[in-house]
């Protein structure tokens, strides 16, 4: 199997968003906003094209406030309900310029053209645009080898919990049919995610993420099909083999792909195959 795009998305990082240069003492460029971009300030990038049809909004709850952005069929039939594909940026794109979480999503086949979805993406803020020092979505060294979920997440993942559950009200979701994926960071977020609500989920598809070996139980029912590269020398890929061995011990039945050769850049392969999609969207909550 081939890796495309990986190479260029890893010097698309680099540039990403990178503001217009200045001559020095010009005065400073303007905090990006999340509902308007400015690209004259911060010029829009060529793997920003593939995601134009996504709305621009914001979710705010106790006192913080959560740019996101969301997707939905231009053509929407009265009375149907529509599955929820909810992804999960990683460490690299937080921010809160509402753009950047689909830096590393932008190897994925446009799956929303194929199957009519509702598509939401929040974006995490960074670490110096967080009041309270929780700009993550998960409380845990990425590097380590395991990690026990604290009780209570941080308020970027408690708000995109009820983000999602606002959505859902407010938008004809198929209940059946909500699915969530996320890389690195956001693959931490997934199994999170699952953790918090294993009934929540049709199916789930973490990337070189990690879990609390503690829940495969609960998790067993659930379709989840994780993905990892075995060169990863970020989020260990013992992270993915350990969750994935517990949840059979637990009766599950999960799907594993191991990239060989491949580092921390597992989501260029999966989000690029378009057979993965064909396996999401076939996954119906009973």
């Amino acid at each position: 199997m081939k890796y495309p795009l990986l190479a260029c998305l890893a010097l698309s990082f680099f540039t990403a968003l990178s503001p217009v240069v200045r001559a020095e003492n010009t005065p400073a460029l303007p905090p990006p906003n999340p509902l308007t971009p400015d690209y004259t300030a911060y010029p829009e990038q060529k793997w920003e094209a593939k995601f134009k049809d996504f709305a621009f909004r914001t979710f705010s709850q106790e006192g913080q406030t959560l740019p996101y952005r969301i997707y939905h069929p231009a053509v929407m039939e009265p009375g149907k309900k529509y599955p929820l594909v909810l992804f999960m940026h990683g460490a690299g794109e937080r921010g809160i310029d509402n753009r950047k979480q689909f830096l590393r999503f932008a190897p994925t086949i446009e799956f929303w053209k194929k199957y009519p979805c509702i598509v939401l993406a929040p974006q995490c803020p960074d670490l110096s645009q967080t009041i309270k020092g929780e700009g993550v979505w998960v409380q845990t060294s990425f590097g380590a080898l395991k990690h026990t979920m604290n009780a209570t997440p941080p308020w970027p993942m408690r708000l995109a919990r009820a983000l999602l559950a606002q959505t859902i009200k407010d938008n004809p979701v198929d209940t059946h049919r909500i699915y969530v994926t996320g890389l690195s960071m956001g693959g931490f977020a997934t199994w999170d995610l699952i953790q918090r609500a294993p009934d929540e989920f049709a199916a789930a598809m973490p990337v070189c993420g990690g879990a609390d070996l503690a829940f495969a139980p609960q998790l067993a029912h659930l379709p989840i099909w994780v993905f990892h590269g075995d060169a990863d020398d970020t989020v260990p890929v013992s992270r993915s083999r350990d969750m994935v061995a517990a949840l059979k011990a637990a009766g599950g039945h999960p799907v594993y792909t191991e990239f060989p050769g491949v580092g921390h850049g597992a989501w260029g392969p999966t989000y690029s195959t378009p057979e993965i999609w064909d396996w999401l969207f076939a996954q119906v909550h009973p």
